[in-house]
């Protein structure tokens, strides 16, 4: 069950000129789940009136983290809270991922890497990490995800001396399309969309969802998504869906 509380700031770090970490105190007997979210409602004031989904990027006793992108108004408040500042946060919400009882395959699409981080260090050595960025400045924790691993193959758009140059759908087509795996994937839309094209629909595929949300609790229909039975909310029936049954 999602619970309100009031938080504190343990650091938010500047990752790269547009990608943060926060670390914020949550009480210890809080339990969540890889693929789930939470939402930060950043100030007291009206301006901005919602608060913002974040997927759960790690989640040890006291403490939870947030990988965020700063995009708009209130990532951009988000950006400058500093330890012991408050904000309140609200969760846990939604559906997780299917806790894997093997080896599984991970594709995260830039900041995708936060709703699979979480998946990858509860099962360590044990992902074949397919992890695409738009640059090289933009990989993060490159040794951490080599040392959780069982193995990281990493796209950028430009060329570099380490990563494969394209998209990380087609590095994951060339490379590893034929393990026998559970595949595991968060991202823009248009690389789902891509993964769709891909996967066989018998494969066993699970995909965070990105969509902007409100409340959620599913109250408002913000952020409904086609599936083959109709529209479904992300924040309540998502935002962890079977690849096949989503409409894209």
């Amino acid at each position: 069950m999602n619970k309100l509380f009031k938080s504190k700031v343990i650091s938010n770090e500047a990752l790269t000129e547009e990608i943060y970490l926060i670390s914020l105190e949550i009480p210890d007997d809080v339990e969540t789940k890889p693929g789930q979210f939470c939402i930060l409602r950043v100030n007291q004031r009206l301006d901005p009136l919602l608060g913002r989904p974040f997927s759960i990027f790690e989640h040890e006793k006291g403490e939870i983290k947030f990988l965020y992108r700063l995009k708009g108004k209130g990532t951009n408040i988000l950006t400058k809270l500093k330890k012991g500042d408050s904000i309140t946060l609200t969760g846990p919400f939604g559906r997780w991922y299917p806790l894997p009882q093997g080896d599984f395959i991970v594709i995260a699409g830039g900041i995708g890497l936060a709703s699979v981080y979480y998946l990858i260090k509860k099962f360590p050595q044990r992902a074949y990490l397919f992890y695409g960025v738009r640059n090289e400045k933009e990989i993060l924790f490159y040794e951490e995800l080599k040392r959780l691993s069982k193995q990281l193959y990493i796209s950028t758009e430009n060329e570099t001396s380490y990563a494969y140059k394209g998209v990380i759908t087609e590095l994951f087509r060339e490379k590893s399309i034929q393990l026998p795996f559970p595949i595991y994937a968060c991202g823009p839309m248009m690389m789902l969309k891509e993964l769709k094209k891909i996967v066989n629909e018998n494969r066993l595929c699970y995909v965070a969802t990105e969509e902007r949300m409100a409340c959620g609790v599913g109250a408002c229909l913000g952020c409904v998504i086609k599936t083959r039975e109709g529209f479904k909310r992300v924040c309540t029936d998502g935002p962890v869906f079977e690849l096949k049954e989503l409409v894209l």
